[in-house]
């Protein structure tokens, strides 16, 4: 990415797996037509209802791999046995658009992001305690029981690393719409701060 557009507002989303980050985000742009979702890719297989381009791109191993070649991620990594990435074409193509980039990654990916990018917005999802995301991962019924275990304990060390995030914010169970009004309120905020228009 050229200097001018690493120094325009890109918005980090991260937490951990089931704390509705989609949902989460999904309301947010319903509320902020200049924001706009850069599908992550995935090598897993779409869960029931992801559809290809809009919720994740969904690429084989090889595929993967092409795209490692050509530098086409922002950042990427392996997590629960499968590999994951942000592309870059989008973001450039967003921000050269004037919307605002919104990244769905792991906190491992956001660290990342955070080092490559210029100043991002990192916002850090989460649902209210441990218990409620156990219930989020086996209402979905996408994962093994081995699976749900991992990520229980993935979500927890998440949740450990939430304090150099930007902003916090606990999606409620009932509340999904509070949270994403939240997200583009500080977005919005970020904007102001940068003298950007909202």
């Amino acid at each position: 990415m050229s200097p001018s557009e690493l120094a325009q507002l890109v918005v980090i989303v991260s937490g951990p797996s089931g704390a509705g980050k989609d949902t989460v985000i999904e309301t947010a742009l319903a509320l902020d037509p200049s924001l706009a979702k850069v599908a992550t890719v995935k090598t897993r297989a779409p869960r029931p209802g992801e559809i290809e381009g809009v919720h994740h791109v969904f690429l084989t191993d090889q595929e993967f791999d092409r795209w490692l070649a050509q530098d086409a991620f922002l950042e990427h990594v392996e997590i629960y046995g499968h590999r994951s990435g942000v592309p870059r074409a989008p973001v450039e193509q967003l921000l050269s658009q004037g919307q605002t980039p919104v990244l769905r990654t792991d906190v491992q990916g956001a660290r990342t992001l955070k080092a490559n990018l210029q100043d991002p917005l990192l916002i850090f999802i989460t649902a209210p305690d441990l218990d409620s995301l156990e219930r989020r991962m086996r209402a979905r019924a996408a994962e093994t029981e081995p699976e749900i275990k991992a990520r229980l304990a993935e979500a927890e060390a998440e949740m450990a690393e939430a304090g150099w995030f930007d902003l916090v914010i606990v999606n409620d169970d009932a509340a999904h719409h509070d949270a994403a009004r939240e997200l583009v309120d500080a977005i919005s905020a970020e904007r102001t701060r940068r003298g950007q228009p909202r």
